[in-house]
């Protein structure tokens, strides 16, 4: 049995942001990780051209700075970069491939009892830890739709996860599934690598660029939410014109309190935007089935394709393992209380990078944490 203060479950930034915070307080901590390396979903899961969405000002890990050259929108080489130098820095040892397979509050002893795997040793640790940390992220398992006739397809079929450029797919037809960000983003790179691309987009979006975006988080510090979306609102009709006309709706509420409400973030166009309006990428609406490699469209329309790429996101699984944390988390494993009282569950239970909101608030929740664990720790010796 390992006796800890604070166990961190996840070592992408928000573990690595608590551990640096617990750092500053002098709060020994044990982080365990069940991948081989930090942050395994931007070094192994990304593709190629992936940039930051958001400024970088806004995607700093607490108590450390990009470098002062730093473009302002972070390219995936330089966020990784950045990840080792803070491990670095604060002194960060994750425990590798060490997978937490359950975790129960003990209630007489008052600490959470957590069983892990050392997957290269194949043998079980016991951790019993005063405060627990859930940090392994919202994006841990690749989430596919159902959709009839899927194990049918002849072609390739895999999730944006595995997808790194569109250079192997150049000359071929291939579907996007997913109208966010990664959809929208990948379904440029393979039109621009010549693959005859179609994007299926059926729920509502806001369509912003980078510098909208930006405006829009600066201007919230300072104006009303319905304000800054109705300037924001109003320069993208400007700027991209009428999409209905493109098969693009635009939700009801504002794209900064869409957000705020629902976690839902708009799509900051790369350049995808320009292509479905010459007729270079084809905007496809709900899947009826898949009949081999023909795609059946609720349209009625049936179109052959080689391949589909699901950029259809992840779900967490932390509920397989945590067990007493219906305090903190729903059902699907993200947070019962509405941002930011999210962070905080009962019994010294905390999350970190659960809040569907990205590393702009990855930040704010390990510094709560942090502030949080060392006043309970005070009033304990006090």
């Amino acid at each position: 049995m390992e006796n800890v203060t604070v166990l961190i479950v996840g070592a992408g930034p928000a573990g690595l942001a608590t551990a640096a915070c617990l750092t500053q307080f002098s709060i020994p901590y044990v982080i365990v990780e069940r991948e081989d390396c930090s942050a395994s979903l931007w070094r192994n899961r990304a593709y190629d051209r992936l940039k930051l969405h958001l400024a970088k000002e806004f995607c700093e890990l607490p108590h450390m700075s990009y470098p002062v050259d730093a473009p302002t929108y972070i390219p995936k080489a330089l966020f990784v970069k950045y990840l080792d130098d803070y491990i670095v820095r604060f002194n960060i040892q994750p425990k590798y491939l060490t997978s937490v397979e359950s975790s129960t509050y003990d209630n007489d002893n008052k600490c959470w009892s957590i069983v892990a795997r050392d997957m290269v040793e194949s043998t079980t640790i016991n951790f019993s830890a005063k405060f627990l940390v859930v940090a392994s992220g919202e994006n841990s398992a690749e989430n596919i739709p159902v959709i009839s006739g899927l194990d049918s397809f002849s072609g390739e079929a895999i999730h944006s996860s595995r997808y790194k450029s569109g250079k192997s797919f150049s000359g071929k037809s291939v579907l996007v599934i997913g109208s966010g960000n990664s959809g929208m983003e990948i379904a440029y790179d393979l039109a621009t690598h010549s693959a005859n691309t179609s994007i299926v987009i059926r729920s509502p979006i806001h369509v912003m660029t980078k510098e909208l975006i930006r405006l829009g988080m600066t201007l919230a510090h300072h104006l009303p939410l319905n304000l800054v979306d109705n300037l924001l609102v109003m320069a993208a009709k400007f700027i991209f014109g009428d999409l209905s006309r493109n098969g693009i709706t635009m939700p009801k509420m504002g794209p900064m309190m869409l957000k705020s409400k629902m976690g839902r973030s708009a799509v900051i166009d790369v350049g995808t935007i320009g292509l479905i309006k010459k007729g270079i990428i084809q905007v496809q609406g709900g899947i009826s089935k898949i009949m081999g490699n023909i795609v059946k469209f609720q349209s009625g329309d049936e179109i052959s394709f080689d391949a589909i790429v699901f950029a259809t996101g992840y779900k967490s699984t932390t509920n397989i393992w945590l067990k007493n944390g219906e305090s903190m988390l729903n059902d699907n494993g993200l947070p019962t209380k509405d941002y930011p009282n999210h962070w905080k569950g009962e019994n010294q239970l905390y999350c970190a990078g659960l809040a569907r909101r990205g590393l702009a608030s990855i930040a704010a929740d390990a510094k709560n944490i942090a502030n949080d664990i060392k006043s309970v720790i005070a009033s304990m010796s006090g």
